[in-house]
């Protein structure tokens, strides 16, 4: 026959009507039973009665908390939100200015909030440096307290085993001693790691729980420490090749470069590749007509001062790793081959000129420069050429231009001329897509109206006045490539798998232990006592010491009610009832 019980929430053997004071009273009589299931640090009151050295312990303490590592951490990631929607003067300086410009007063109340450096700045720096001291302290003295529990052997049976949240008991006629080894047999056959007494066997499972308790602690700094390596060192930079043109990692190749505090400019590792051809196939009908179905570039690259060329082809979603760095693909578009021959008939400027993409059907803005001109008595002058591009003309008998579709099928190029200063002997950085009109002048054709042609491919536009000319030869494609360099991706990714796996060991397992007591009876007869005690409210650990009452059934069977002593309740097969 058997019995079992299970108090209320709160201490383990508390039962109904019982003061608290109480239940704290009887504590000591588990012993270390109830000691140690977890690798939490004790509380400690009193800090007032011990002076500055209490507070400091006292803050200590809380520091390095899970409660405090908790909220430094929701706090960091709160303390990122301003560098998503403010302008970073780390990746995009001309924006800073333009905002700062356009705000009069958020502006600088922003630079002084230091919202234009988030991830720099003191207040974000803080927190990062406080959550880094709040998990090392809580993983450091956990980890010494879980390699001592793994070294230390099972505490030994409580005086009591009916205070426990559950337990069952019967009556046998085996001896005590055949109960205890069967006990001993069984337990470590369902892997508990068992401590064998005088008159119990003391088991305990679930350490895996605490394992993954430190696991989650420690991939959270390892996750830390992975984005910090990501931001000191890492690059990032774009670069626009046009088709038969190649691009090799150094600075001066960059369209633009921007690079973590501690990244060496200096020592970029020798990889370069060329762009052999671009391939883009578009829907043609229905809904989705012109939505891109072939997207992809043909590359020969190489690695190293004397690195054999390999080809390969980059997408979307599938960049090329080299160097330690990885080249995504990014855009697209047309760059429109010109010849522009000068009043002398001397050829200016002859290659293709990207064009900049202004919607889903590429029709393209571009600039052509020609500061090496002369006109047709041979004075030195400079021309510049504002163009609109479309791959398939949609403007017929309109006179405006659109593109119908993306693809090449019908390609016209509108140009109006200009002559003048450039400006690019001032020294000052320009936009080599834009062109500067305040010191230039339009062509006008004899009638005084404003000089504006469109071409197509083979055909050429004479410009006013014995000027020159411009050919239309040809179209080629261009790419837009983004070199990123981050050393700490791979960190990151293997520091939140480890997280995630952490924190489903901390969440799904259970610290527990059991306890099977044999002892002679009054009557001559053995009393069996089997009790659990969990880490928290479990509502699986009557079910688990019934599991075990069960399994050592055979080896102790219970006695007819009629020869047994104790009241009659549930039957151990039925499992340890609260």
């Amino acid at each position: 026959m058997s019995k079992s019980t299970m108090p209320p929430p709160g201490t383990a053997g508390e039962s109904p009507g019982r003061s608290r004071n109480d239940a704290t009273a009887e504590e000591p009589a588990l012993g270390a039973a109830g000691a140690q299931l977890s690798t939490a640090p004790l509380e400690d009151g009193g800090i007032a009665a011990l002076g500055l050295v209490g507070w400091a312990r006292w803050c200590w303490r809380q520091l390095t908390s899970m409660r405090v590592a908790l909220i430094l951490l929701f706090l960091l990631s709160l303390a990122s939100v301003p560098g998503s929607l403010m302008p970073q003067r780390g990746t995009a300086p001309a924006k800073v200015d333009q905002y700062k410009a356009d705000h009069d007063i958020l502006g600088p109340i922003a630079e002084k909030l230091q919202l234009f450096d988030v991830y720099g700045s003191v207040w974000f720096s803080a927190i990062y440096i406080l959550l880094f001291i709040s998990l090392i302290g809580c993983i450091v003295p956990r980890s010494w307290q879980f390699i001592g529990q793994l070294r230390s052997r099972p505490p030994g049976a409580p005086r009591n085993l009916t205070r426990l949240p559950a337990h069952t008991t019967w009556h046998t006629e085996a001896e005590p001693e055949q109960v205890l080894e069967a006990a001993r047999r069984m337990l470590k056959a369902r892997r508990y790691r068992t401590r064998a007494e005088a008159e119990a066997v003391a088991c305990e499972k679930g350490y895996l729980r605490e394992a993954g308790n430190l696991v989650f602690h420690v991939s959270l700094i390892v996750m830390l420490v992975a984005f910090a390596t990501g931001q000191l060192w890492n690059s990032e930079g774009g670069k626009l090749v046009v088709e038969g043109d190649g691009f090799s990692n150094t600075l001066s190749q960059y369209d633009d470069l921007k690079s973590g505090a501690l990244f060496d400019r200096e020592k970029l590792p020798p990889f370069g590749f060329t762009l052999e051809g671009f391939d883009a196939t578009y829907e043609r009908t229905g809904p989705q007509k012109g939505t891109p179905r072939t997207f992809r570039a043909r590359v020969t690259y190489w690695e190293g001062a004397d690195g054999k060329p390999r080809s390969r082809t980059i997408t979307v979603n599938h960049p090329l790793e080299v160097g330690g760095s990885k080249v995504y693909l990014l855009g697209h578009g047309y760059a429109p081959v010109v010849t522009v021959k000068d009043g002398q008939g001397t050829i200016a400027y002859q290659g293709p000129v990207a064009f900049l993409p202004q919607d889903s059907n590429v029709t393209s803005l571009g600039v052509i420069k020609v500061p090496n001109y002369r006109d047709a008595k041979g004075k030195k002058d400079q021309l510049g050429f504002q163009g609109v591009f479309v791959p398939t003309f949609g403007g017929v008998g309109s006179g405006s231009m659109f593109s119908q579709f993306p693809a090449l099928d019908y390609p016209v190029m509108a140009l109006t001329a200009y002559r003048g200063d450039l400006g690019l002997d001032s020294g000052l950085p320009q936009n080599v897509y834009q062109l500067d009109l305040k010191n230039m002048k339009q062509f006008t054709d004899a009638k005084g109206q404003k000089f504006r042609k469109m071409l197509r491919p083979g055909e050429t536009m004479t410009l006013p006045g014995g000027a020159g000319s411009l050919s239309f030869d040809g179209v080629k494609e261009w790419a837009t490539f983004q070199v990123s360099h981050r050393p700490g991706n791979g960190l990151a990714l293997a520091g939140a798998l480890a997280a995630l796996m952490g924190l489903s060991a901390s969440l799904f397992i259970q610290r527990r232990r059991i306890w099977v007591k044999a002892t002679p009876g009054e009557d001559g007869t053995t009393v069996v006592e089997i009790a659990g005690l969990g880490r928290s409210e479990w509502s699986r650990l009557p079910e688990e010491v019934a599991a075990v009452a069960l399994a050592l059934r055979p080896d102790a069977p219970a006695l007819p009610a009629a020869q047994d002593s104790t009241p009659a309740s549930a039957d151990p097969a039925q499992g340890a009832r609260p």
